[in-house]
């Protein structure tokens, strides 16, 4: 076991207030987060169908046993008993006495955000960051096997084969997680329209295309597509509007937060295959973006990522919005720079001047600063001075 980098924020904010609340995918690392965070209170898993039976029929009896609170996993399984934390916490007024986690985000904020607002600090915890993945391959792998193997910790705690590990989560979310989220008759309906969303890996959202490719309506995909972010499958990054509004593009543009999961939807099935893959840019597109969102999260920092293309073509991969400045970051898998990757961020620099740090995160080793553009191996992401 591992120190996730997100343990500080998530220790800081047990010492602020009365509950703290971990959401974020599947085996991302939750459970062991909150057993090694803290490592002497209760833990109790609503996954356990004795515990869930117990915590439904009498809730008052199921939290006694916690008098100075516990680690409740699943808590979405029981929701009801977020009610009954409330009251205890109100009286009690001890910080940091329960720790909840649940993998189902938009059922379970919704339920914490009825229950327990002002009361819980929310974190999202996503699986290993690269800082991460350091602690237990060091040197960093190369490019194509950090995009082919993911970040699921389980891949990299167990040394288990990524296409093989990737095949049961997939199988066990479809199978297990989604019925418990949508009505889906034709699961083999749902597990195409995934594997066709990673085809659109880094491109503008089409729902009338995705609709036609699926035999479905573009209302189901736009519904399907929230399912699918609010489960941490994928991120819809939004583009950005201000000041130039109408100029540009409105629709969002589409990843994975695992790339390794998008590289098995995509049917690769070895590390080899990535190298010639048409989707390797894209790929590793996806990969820099979910890092640079695992960034801000793992600090306690809201989602400030967004993307820039006017109607002309012009485009940014990524900006991030502070308030009153932005930094712009561009991303290229090609090991060697040339003039043209700095294009984009040459050109709304120009329109935006707000901006303050540009960045060009790149797939060679060496680190420069050229067209007043910081240059940066994508090895080298986890020391990027951003905020």
């Amino acid at each position: 076991m591992i120190q996730r980098d997100i343990e500080k924020t998530v220790l800081r904010y047990a010492e602020q207030y009365p509950v703290v609340t971990i959401t974020g995918p599947r085996q991302s690392g939750k459970t062991t987060l909150c057993r090694m965070a803290f490592p002497e209170k209760p833990y109790s898993s609503l996954e356990s169908p004795d515990e869930r039976d117990f915590a439904s029929r009498d809730p008052r009896g199921f939290l006694s046993r916690f008098p100075e609170g516990a680690v409740l996993d699943e808590i979405q399984r029981s929701p009801d008993l977020l009610s009954y934390i409330q009251g205890i916490v109100d009286e009690a007024k001890i910080p940091g006495q329960f720790i909840i986690t649940g993998s189902q985000n938009f059922e379970l904020l919704d339920t914490v955000s009825q229950s327990l607002a002002g009361r819980t600090a929310i974190v999202k915890l996503l699986p290993f960051s690269l800082s991460e993945i350091r602690k237990f391959k060091s040197p960093l792998p190369s490019m194509d096997e950090t995009i082919y193997s993911g970040s699921y910790p389980r891949i990299y705690d167990q040394e288990l084969d990524p296409t093989e590990a990737l095949s049961f989560y997939f199988s066990t979310y479809v199978e297990r997680d989604l019925r418990l989220l949508i009505n889906v008759r034709d699961l083999t309906r749902f597990e195409n329209f995934l594997k066709l969303c990673a085809t659109r890996c880094g491109q503008l959202i089409n729902l009338s295309s995705l609709g036609n490719d699926c035999g479905v309506n573009h209302n189901t995909i736009k519904n399907w597509l929230s399912i699918l972010e609010a489960s941490f499958l994928i991120k819809l990054l939004p583009p950005f509007h201000r000041n130039l509004g109408k100029r540009l593009i409105k629709t969002p543009k589409l990843y994975f937060v695992d790339s390794g999961l998008a590289a098995y939807l995509l049917g690769i099935q070895k590390v080899e295959h990535v190298a010639a893959h048409p989707m390797r840019g894209a790929l590793f597109e996806n990969l820099v973006v979910s890092e640079l969102m695992k960034n801000r999260f793992n600090r306690g920092k809201v989602d400030n990522l967004y993307f820039l293309r006017d109607r002309k073509g012009n485009e940014v991969d990524v900006l991030l919005d502070y308030g009153p400045y932005i930094d712009l970051v561009e991303i290229k898998s090609g090991q060697t720079l040339t003039g043209d990757f700095f294009t984009g961020i040459e050109h709304f620099r120009k329109l935006y001047g707000e901006t303050r740090n540009c960045y060009l995160i790149y797939g060679g080793n060496q680190s420069r600063t050229q067209e007043n553009v910081d240059a940066v191996p994508w090895k080298n992401i986890p020391e990027l001075d951003i905020e």
